[in-house]
């Protein structure tokens, strides 16, 4: 017994030494329970909508203000006509617009009766009914406190609209964050895995003392699958257009353009990885757990953004994969240009600088 708990002994020592054992042990299960914990939860507070009130009467400015007052929306636009509407959508800041006629007031005094509508971007499908669903509760407690609960001889009508997406079919959300998904897998694990089994076997220190600059192995090491990714994300995005009938609203060439833009992200992923780590199995590792995990919980992939802590919202924002579904999403199916798409762009085009540019260093330091 003694020798027993001598050797459980030593193989507590062993995984308390290895810091990725720990991590694996502490940290993951830590992690995903705090992450599926905000993220899982569907109530939905600031919401970004747009008012289009065209009769600026009492009561319209009353709904407006209880709409505003509950916490769920806040009020980033007053349009002034409906050919605001779509530009509004278009570019990205807004996820529903509340629409009043211009005869409300008239049509609630006279015939006791007034529509109100609710237009929402079934581009995320959960995110439009989730809110349409708290403006309408709201719209109808309103309702109740001042006509009374018997709403049939007079109140409010509620109307509702999905625009971008009127059939709320799944594939306008799925297939651009699988397409994103699936870029990432090829471009950043491979890459890691390829440089790292060059210093496993020894050509790495060979092409160091070749007559070729390290930006220039990087390049070299980086064009294949470069090449080969765009082939594939080519193929992917004519898939989803031909078979699951996504749309194809926006600039094709805008579209290459952000899709080259994200593959040379990822790439540039996972040279820095490969930077970093000495195995295949450590590089493995390190993509999965940095990228895969939260470029499908935190990228609006999966959960809406707005459903997440705003600490959380802002970590998003540093994961490729979040830009890259958001400009895909906003040319295809929106049909948004470059003066739209041009953070996205901007941010992407930041990302591949900065990342090659560590990698540089890196390598530099290493083997010269």
């Amino acid at each position: 017994m003694k020798k027993f708990i001598g050797f459980v002994r030593k193989e507590f020592y062993h995984i308390l030494r290895d810091k990725r054992t720990l991590l694996i042990l502490f940290g993951l299960p830590i992690t995903l329970v705090l992450i599926f914990g905000y993220a899982l939860n569907n109530d939905l507070k600031n919401v970004p909508i747009a008012i289009l009130d065209q009769s600026k009467d009492s009561n319209s400015i009353k709904l407006t203000n209880k709409l505003l007052s509950s916490g769920y929306f806040v009020l980033v636009a007053n349009l002034n006509s409906e050919k605001d509407i779509e530009n509004a959508f278009k570019e990205g800041k807004i996820k529903m617009v509340v629409s009043f006629p211009s005869n409300f007031s008239n049509e609630l005094l006279h015939n006791k009766k007034a529509n109100v509508q609710l237009i929402a971007d079934a581009t995320e499908i959960n995110t439009a009914t989730s809110i349409t669903g708290y403006a309408s509760a709201i719209i109808g407690d309103y309702n109740a406190q001042n006509f009374g609960e018997n709403t049939s001889p007079i109140g409010l009508n509620i109307s509702n609209r999905m625009i971008f997406n009127q059939r709320l079919l799944s594939v306008y959300v799925f297939i651009p964050g699988v397409i994103g998904l699936v870029i990432l897998i090829i471009s950043a694990l491979l890459t890691s895995i390829t440089l790292t089994r060059e210093k496993e076997t020894g050509t790495m220190e060979l092409l160091s003392i070749s007559p070729l600059n390290p930006f220039t192995i990087i390049i070299g090491k980086v064009v294949p699958y470069l090449l080969l990714t765009i082939f594939n994300c080519f193929v992917i995005i004519l898939l989803g257009i031909f078979i699951f009938h996504l749309p194809m609203n926006g600039s094709v060439l805008l579209l290459a353009l952000e899709c080259v833009l994200y593959i040379t992200t990822c790439l540039s992923v996972g040279i820095l990885i490969s930077t970093n780590v000495d195995t295949q199995q450590a590089a493995m590792f390190t993509s999965l757990i940095s990228l895969m995990m939260p470029s499908m919980l935190l990228s609006g992939f999966i959960f809406p953004l707005e459903s997440l802590p705003i600490a959380l919202q802002y970590f998003s924002q540093i994961i490729p994969t979040t830009h890259f579904i958001n400009a895909i999403k906003l040319i295809m199916i929106k049909g948004s240009g470059l003066e739209i798409v041009w953070k996205q762009t901007l941010i992407l085009f930041a990302m591949i600088i900065v990342l090659l540019g560590i990698s540089i260093i890196k390598i530099k330091k290493k083997y010269q």
